[in-house]
């Protein structure tokens, strides 16, 4: 017997949603795109910002956006491919970002990864450093992966501040302290579907206690599905759980959450008002 699986919390007339941060170029999407974002229009997740994590995502993120009217991009190289990275890519991704600002609002993904390590940490961090840089001389917000990588993340977030930009920290995974230092750098707290999972008791409690001001939701899809989807393919629909469960810890309504994070997104990553993105 299958398990029954609830529909997403509804949202009411005149709110929406922003899924901060989905990987919709992934093969997971590549047979049913337009269904994917169908659905989450009709659910009222009326904009998905697409992740670069090398150069050729970050290529099919930019063609996305120009597809879709309700997507936007972002470019960047992720720590797990810090070792193919070099100056040469680094000057392609500035001439993109040149050539696409209309659609580009972020730079990232980039950070450090010390529980994969498919690139040393050495080099991780060399290429964290510039990329910051780059991102500070193209003026965009800064999208940032830190996993088992706290410390070093915050340090260099700090060396190549001020972030003037702003930026995110993306699929949050600390705790209240973290999450303080992270705002004090002027970053905002992205939270993923993990929050619903009942053993993840620090995600939910900074989910429950930081400024809404400073709160984003966020699918990561396709990972990281929220209940009851854990374990299938998210899509940007499935932020709905998310943004239930988040209401539900701080006691608040569901639109009360869509309406602070949608805002969120659109000042820090400049996206544009729901009714232009349908």
């Amino acid at each position: 017997m299958s398990k029954i699986r609830l529909p997403p919390p509804q949202l009411g007339d005149n709110v929406s949603l922003i899924d901060s941060h989905c990987h919709l170029d992934m093969e997971a999407y590549g047979d049913d795109l337009d269904a994917v974002l169908e659905r989450a229009l009709k659910q009222g997740v009326t904009g998905v910002i697409t992740i670069g994590i090398d150069e050729p995502s970050s290529r099919r993120a930019i063609e996305l956006a120009r597809r879709y009217p309700m997507v936007r991009a972002t470019i960047g190289v992720h720590p797990h491919d810090a070792a193919s990275l070099n100056n040469q890519m680094l000057s392609r991704l500035k001439d993109l970002a040149l050539a696409h600002r209309d659609v580009i609002v972020g730079y990232g993904e980039i950070g450090l990864d010390y529980v994969k390590l498919y690139s040393e940490p050495k080099l991780q961090r060399r290429w964290f450093r510039a990329q910051l840089e780059l991102a500070s001389e193209l003026e965009l917000p800064v999208i940032i992966h830190d996993r088992e990588a706290h410390e070093d993340t915050l340090r260099l977030l700090r060396e190549g501040g001020p972030l003037k930009q702003g930026g995110i920290m993306h699929c949050f995974s600390g705790n209240l302290d973290l999450a303080q230092q992270v705002m004090d750098l002027g970053l905002l707290i992205s939270i993923p579907g993990v929050v619903t999972f009942k053993k993840a008791p620090e995600t939910q409690e900074v989910a429950a206690q930081i400024p809404l001001d400073s709160l984003l939701v966020e699918t990561d899809g396709p990972f990281l599905a929220p209940m009851p989807w854990r374990g299938k393919r998210n899509e940007p629909c499935y932020a709905l759980y998310t943004a239930g469960k988040i209401a539900e810890l701080r006691g608040i309504s569901i639109d009360e959450v869509a309406r602070h994070t949608t805002r969120n997104c659109q000042r820090v990553l400049n996206f544009p008002p729901a009714n232009n993105a349908s």
